[in-house]
């Protein structure tokens, strides 16, 4: 299975309108997206600094960018550096997607049972939706690298891929934007902390990332992001001159 990594921005401060993009327009007062692509290396964001970077430049893309942007993403305690509560980065919300629905009302709200993300209201910077379970391809994992209630993990065990810095190693937890998993618990329908990301190794080999597999999408809220994964069909590869399909 393929993988798409994906993360959440949202809205801390607010500005002056700015060039807008052609087509539909955000909601003035949009302050949560999903972003509709990844830097390109998996996990590794760059760190926190180029996780809100690039939430920023998407935002400017769609007339947003007088805005202060920050991505939905917690780091762990390492090299004398205190952890990163995701929760905290946000700003006090409402939390409002492109076309001005209100996800939730505030940060506690949002890490609450009240929150409204899902597979309509969960949408891009562009108003897009992004693909979940149903769909031909699946692109629900959020990356967080948080526990629900939007803070950092311990030291014991890497949930942030080197606090957003490795592509080839490591593991996130991610949530699930559609709210559906494997089962009806609690944790598959959480949007922020449903499971720790699967380790991809193979295609280190050849010189490419380990998370080559992964796409290139993010959920970006008011002052947050977060990254995430997403499971795409592999096609077979087939010989021309055979016309048969080779194994993987």
């Amino acid at each position: 299975m393929s993988r798409i990594a994906i993360f959440v921005a949202a809205l801390v401060v607010a500005g002056a309108a700015s060039a807008q993009q052609q087509g539909p327009q955000p909601n003035a007062a949009m302050s949560f997206f999903i972003t509709s692509a990844n830097p390109g290396k998996g996990a590794d964001l760059g760190g926190l600094d180029g996780a809100d970077k690039h939430c920023q430049t998407l935002a400017a893309a769609v007339g947003q960018g007088a805005k202060t942007w920050r991505a939905y993403l917690s780091t762990q305690a390492a090299d004398g550096k205190p952890a990163v509560n995701a929760r905290e980065r946000i700003g006090k919300g409402p939390f409002v997607n492109f076309k001005g629905e209100t996800i939730a009302a505030d940060v506690a709200a949002l890490h609450s049972d009240a929150n409204r993300i899902n597979i309509d209201t969960g949408l891009t910077e562009k108003g897009q939706k992004v693909m979940g379970r149903g769909f031909l391809i699946n692109m629900h994992d959020v990356l967080t690298g948080s526990q629900a209630d939007g803070t950092a993990f311990g030291p014991e065990k890497d949930m942030t891929c080197g606090n957003w810095t490795k592509s080839g190693a490591g593991s996130a937890m991610v949530g699930h934007h559609d709210r559906i998993g494997l089962d009806d618990s609690p944790p598959m329908k959480s949007w922020n902390a449903s499971h720790p990301s699967r380790r991809v190794g193979r295609g280190m080999q050849r010189g490419r990332s380990a998370l080559h597999r992964w796409g290139r999408a993010a959920l970006l809220l008011r002052g947050a992001v977060t990254a995430a994964r997403v499971a795409a069909p592999r096609r077979a590869r087939r010989n021309p001159r055979k016309n048969r399909a080779l194994p993987p």
